[in-house]
């Protein structure tokens, strides 16, 4: 009876405002697929897949209209994913929409049954595309089953085997979850989608259904054509999402990675970059169809502005993070579907620069085109040819605080000696891990080790020497301050935003580091920490502690280059003479500690301050996987 009264009250209800208004102290109002499937946007998707299924409107009805509509109730406005593509609410009845009128364009380049004669395969065509549109439809369909909890307004739990929701709802996802499990998760709700007839009709193409079946349960690899055209599908439904929608993309969740990274270029372009100076070098230049950044400022700073708002998991070299930047689609990719283009700059008046840069959808920083700056009034010019044929080297374009006079020659791209020259780097990939398997949090520190202090900067550890320090004593300091810039001497015309000596450079590391600490940015005594508590005061693991302030601060590099010192070691130089850390016995900066683990055990190098309240507010207990090593226990 109670059932029976809910199927009335569905039934009976008045039309609800559009989804994204239908919202009741966190509970949100079923709708009906006639709503649901109103908005400009979902109209005109589903225009474009009965233009693509070229059937008459009956048909189109039966095959199509009435699986999408079915759909449409059952996932409500419930999201394609959390922090990822389509995490908007509705997010998955777009990407389904999407995914379809995608999947119908790719079947349209196929003759199928592939082999088959030019009779049978007419006979069957109509099969195929809507095999091909069902599989898309319901490839992420098993999200709703596993991947999230649905709780009904008075209790309950609704499940999709349930059918349509008919109570208000809200959901949550599933911590710990199983990616791979929805997929064959899709196999419990399909029936819910496709009616009788239309399975009974798609099971008399015996080839057709053997692919449809693997597809449905989530086994693409044996699903032949049917399962290749859905992974194209879906990529390019993902694509056009994380990098053709940058409104969606900055109003997608918080903490999603790619909002995170599109807010981050959005800021710098806005506040920090120079654009389209047009006496010379420059961050950036826009063109009319794309904002063209240098690629290593651009990735030094947002690593930089990043890792400043306390976002983790950074990758700390350019190689991998041009990688992220590709894989959520923030930046457009290269014919070779890399991140780095070459593009050749000529102002016309004398200063002509090649440059490897990073390609960016002008909608991602100025999603109102009136906000836009004028494009650039000079000439910009791809070189696919080199992107083709050799992999372009990272270049770096020094933009000037004033306005330079254009040279009367035009720069040699391999003249260091020139001021507009730039200078070139070549970025090695990082290696990748090739074990997937996690370990304890002890093991994951001693690997992780090997990373931060790996090869050592400091200490030559090859087997039958004594460890030999690199930093300086206390003797050989005297000898570095002669190349730091005297205070008081003015400072070259680069460095005018840095520190004018090594004094403020190392209270403002310190500074960051106490802020950075108490504001748990900088975690301490962690598998990942740079900062542990040890011999009851702080920490610092080196040179590791001093690359992160250098991520923070990429800046940091037109005063290291300067002084032909790494910019790591600028910062490490400038801590030590604050002489806020104890010396050894033998007066040397870096204490080693033995970090042991269950199966094994590392050596691990750092300072260790004199006074622990000088960064903790409150000093934690000691870690208890550290332990001092004697120096003469030191191998």
């Amino acid at each position: 009876m109670e059932l029976r009264m809910s199927l009335l009250a569905w039934l009976s209800r008045k039309p609800t405002k559009p989804p994204s208004e239908a919202s009741l102290r966190g509970f949100h109002l079923p709708a009906r697929a006639t709503d649901l499937l109103s908005l400009p946007h979902r109209q005109q998707l589903l225009e474009n897949i009965w233009r693509r299924a070229s059937l008459s409107r009956q048909q189109y009805d039966a095959l199509y209209r009435q699986p999408l509509e079915r759909f449409a109730e059952l996932v409500q406005l419930l999201p394609a994913s959390e922090n990822h593509h389509h995490a908007h609410l509705g997010g998955l009845l777009d990407h389904g929409l999407e995914i379809v009128a995608y999947a119908l364009k790719i079947r349209q380049t196929y003759l199928l049954p592939i082999g088959a004669p030019p009779e049978s395969q007419s006979a069957q065509a109509e099969a195929w595309s809507a095999a091909a549109a069902y599989g898309a439809l319901i490839h992420d369909l098993g999200k709703i089953a596993v991947d999230v909890i649905v709780e009904l307004q008075g209790g309950g739990t609704w499940h999709p085997w349930h059918g349509p929701i008919t109570k208000p709802y809200r959901f949550r996802y599933v911590r710990g979850r199983e990616y791979q499990l929805h997929g064959a998760a899709s196999a419990l709700i399909y029936a819910q989608i496709l009616d009788k007839d239309i399975l009974d009709w798609l099971s008399g193409f015996p080839e057709l259904w053997k692919s449809l079946i693997y597809l449905l349960a989530g086994q693409y690899e044996n699903a032949g054509i049917l399962g290749e055209i859905v992974v194209k599908a879906d990529s390019a439904s993902v694509a056009q999402e994380l990098g053709g929608n940058p409104d969606r993309a900055l109003a997608a969740p918080k903490q999603s990675l790619q909002r995170q990274l599109a807010e981050g270029l959005r800021f710098l372009v806005r506040e920090k970059f120079k654009l389209n100076h047009p006496d010379g070098p420059a961050d950036g230049w826009l063109a009319q169809d794309a904002l063209w950044l240098v690629s290593k400022p651009a990735a030094d700073q947002l690593r930089a502005y990043l890792l400043a708002q306390g976002i983790e998991g950074i990758p700390s070299s350019n190689a991998p993070f041009f990688n992220m930047l590709q894989d959520q689609a923030v930046i457009q990719t290269n014919p070779q579907d890399k991140a780095i283009w070459k593009a050749t700059v000529d102002n016309g008046r004398g200063w002509k620069n090649t440059f490897t840069m990073l390609k960016i959808a002008p909608a991602l920083i100025w999603p109102d085109a009136k906000e836009r700056p004028d494009t650039y009034v000079g000439n910009l010019s791809v070189e696919l040819e080199n992107n083709v044929t050799q992999p372009a080297e990272e270049t770096v374009c020094r933009v000037p605080d004033e306005p330079v006079d254009a040279p009367s020659e035009a720069a040699s791209p391999g003249d260091a000696s020139h001021p507009a020259a730039a200078r070139r780097r070549t970025v090695q990939p990082a290696p990748t891990a090739t074990s997937n398997i996690r370990p304890s949090d002890v093991d994951e520190l001693l690997s992780l080790l090997g990373n931060i202090t790996a090869p050592s900067e400091e200490l030559d550890n090859s087997p039958g020497r004594t460890a030999a320090p690199t930093t300086p004593v206390e003797g050989q300091e005297q000898a570095q301050d002669s190349s730091e810039t005297p205070v008081g001497s003015p400072a070259p015309e680069e460095m005018t935003t840095m520190p004018t000596s090594s004094h403020s450079l190392g209270q403002g590391f310190v500074a960051w580091l106490k802020a950075g600490i108490a504001s748990h940015r900088i975690i301490i005594n962690d598998a990942r920490a740079l900062v542990h508590t040890a011999d009851g005061t702080a920490m610092l693991v080196t040179p590791g502690i001093f690359k992160r302030y250098v991520q923070e601060h990429p800046e940091l590099e037109k005063q290291a280059t300067s002084q032909d010192v790494k910019s790591w070691q600028l910062v490490q130089r400038a801590f030590e003479k604050e002489k806020l850390h104890r010396k050894t016995a033998k007066s040397l900066n870096i204490w080693t500690f033995v970090v042991a683990g269950p199966r094994k055990t590392k050596q691990l190098r750092g300072y260790l301050m004199r006074d622990p309240k000088t960064l903790f507010n409150e000093v934690p207990f000691d870690n208890p996987s550290l332990a001092l090593l004697q120096e003469g226990d030191q191998q």
